[in-house]
């Protein structure tokens, strides 16, 4: 298990001894100063996307950024330690799953408000993976040029290298879940 006190001092440490202030490397891993701040402080455990983005600011590999962080083999992440983000439109998401080295692996709940349109979410890089299971109400999932409607208790699994979107197009909440293989970060646009 990766303590969130070692790997905030271990990124201080790192960012520290290239000279870069909090803000140059927020910028260059495009995450928020106070996110990192937070990282940095042991406040907050980063997903495996945002450890991915801050160890490419720092032009090392996440293996890099993460060596003789871990001290178990079993990672127990509590419900209050889960980041919760409010998105644009109304819609939340809650990251389930800890952070793994070498897992680029996330498993997200999702709420989308009746007539809530998520928008587009760009490809991730060849060999990524999305599989997605509709807890309650109606989903339109958004796949390449396909577009499929999963109603509760539906699942579905697609390559993760093409473009995709989430829409709830009726007049009650849905809730789905999306556990992701991601194999780097997204493509720009």
């Amino acid at each position: 298990m990766i303590d969130p006190a070692s790997l905030g001092r271990h990124l201080h440490d790192l960012r520290a001894g290239r000279g870069l202030a909090l803000s140059a490397l927020a910028e260059a891993a495009g995450v928020s100063v106070s996110m990192l701040s937070a990282i940095e402080r042991g406040e907050k455990t980063p997903t495996i996307v945002v450890l991915s983005r801050i160890a490419d600011g720092l032009g090392l590999p996440v293996s890099r950024l993460l060596a003789d962080l871990e001290t178990g083999r079993v990672i127990v992440r509590r419900a209050a330690e889960q980041d919760h983000i409010a998105e644009p439109g109304g819609w939340h998401r809650t990251v389930l799953t800890p952070v793994v080295p070498g897992v680029n692996f996330e498993w997200i709940r999702t709420t989308l408000p009746p007539g809530c349109d998520a928008g587009a979410f760009p490809a991730y890089a060849p060999g990524s993976h999305e599989f997605v299971a509709v807890e309650s109400g109606e989903l339109c999932l958004g796949v390449g040029d396909a577009e499929y409607i999963l109603a509760a208790g539906d699942s579905v699994y697609f390559p993760a290298d093409v473009g995709h979107s989430y829409a709830n197009r009726t007049g009650k909440p849905c809730v789905y879940f999306v556990a992701a293989l991601i194999m780097r970060s997204r493509s720009a646009g």
